[in-house]
């Protein structure tokens, strides 16, 4: 397959330099109880300490900062239920671009007031009426409106993409990397910049089994999709890879695996009672892998990327009890 040239390592360290001193630099962890349980040394990359509290923030601001000065001022529009809303709103907000974000009406209400609290206009729909990828491309169209989606966008994808280019710069060369996967922004900057870095480490996603189709995109080489999957890591709802993300997922991931929902959980509480972190289901995809031992590599160094921490503290009893 030839390389796509969508996204460079380029572009991931132009987006670094655009995110110096506005993005944080999140702090990388450690922990001698996991090294033991895993025969190796693990590096947890902590994107739930971010601004909103996930990596989409890094996206976010790098897509807003390139826009032209007549698209900054009459605005910028998106589609999100939570973290990439959040990221926009509080990205428009610094950058002052007007934001419209397109949230379901059923989004948890924290999310929803977060967004609005940063200044972005909030427009609810209803899950099983509308489209909301139809109805954000008609508002841009009406408005005259920019749309940066959530993942499927090569500026999106490269200010992802720090996340691990920072981690290797910290920490040094790598075996063996784990990102989650929902749309692929996340994990298509991470492989650019970790296949860059660090040449022979291995990029593996890591996905909920119950929205598996990346997985199965990866290992078919078709894009495959999901319907909304009833999986409690709600950042990996999302129905396909992209026609940006797909093609990069393909070059330069070296393998795509899935966790329960079962080990989802463990792994959340696991890394709230032993690192003292909070973390999302979403958030802790690629730990599951590793803890659980769906993937081994003994003796290695392994990256880990935590991709964000926004919890609704109300609904916790309930994954308790789940």
């Amino acid at each position: 397959m030839s390389q796509p040239n969508s996204v460079t390592i380029t572009e991931v360290q132009a987006a670094q330099v655009r995110l110096t001193g506005v993005a944080h630099r999140t702090p990388v962890l450690t922990s001698r109880m996991v090294n033991d349980r895993t025969h190796s040394q693990v590096f947890f990359k902590c994107e739930n300490f971010q601004r909103t509290g996930a990596f989409k923030f890094r996206g976010a601001y790098n897509a807003l900062a390139q826009l032209s000065a007549a698209q900054k001022q009459k605005g910028a529009i998106t589609y999100s239920s939570g973290n990439h809303a959040q990221a926009i709103a509080l990205a428009g907000q610094l950058l002052n671009i007007p934001t419209t974000i397109v949230m379901p009406e059923d989004a948890p209400v924290v999310k929803q007031a977060a967004t609005r609290g940063y200044g972005a206009e909030v427009i609810l729909y209803n899950r099983e009426e509308t489209k909301r990828e139809e109805l954000a491309q008609t508002l841009a169209s009406d408005r005259g409106l920019t749309l940066i989606p959530p993942y499927d966008h090569p500026h999106v994808v490269a200010g992802q993409g720090t996340a691990a280019l920072e981690l290797i710069q910290e920490v040094g060369q790598l075996d063996l990397l784990l990102v989650c996967c929902g749309g692929g922004g996340l994990i298509s900057g991470c492989a650019i910049a970790t296949k860059a870095l660090s040449p022979d480490c291995q990029v593996i996603g890591v996905e909920p089994e119950l929205a598996d189709d990346a997985t199965r995109s990866f290992h078919s080489k078709t894009l495959q999709t999901v319907h909304n999957p009833d999986t409690i890591a709600d950042g990996a709802r999302t129905p396909s890879l992209g026609k940006i993300t797909f093609p990069l997922v393909l070059h330069y991931v070296d393998n795509m695996v899935t966790v329960s929902e079962e080990a989802i959980l463990r792994t959340m509480f696991f890394l709230w009672e032993r690192l003292k972190i909070v973390v999302e289901p979403t958030g802790v995809l690629a730990a599951a892998a590793l803890l659980e031992g769906v993937v081994t590599a003994p003796k290695a160094r392994i990256g880990v990327i935590i991709s964000g921490g926004n919890v609704d503290l109300a609904q916790v009893g309930k994954l308790y009890n789940s």
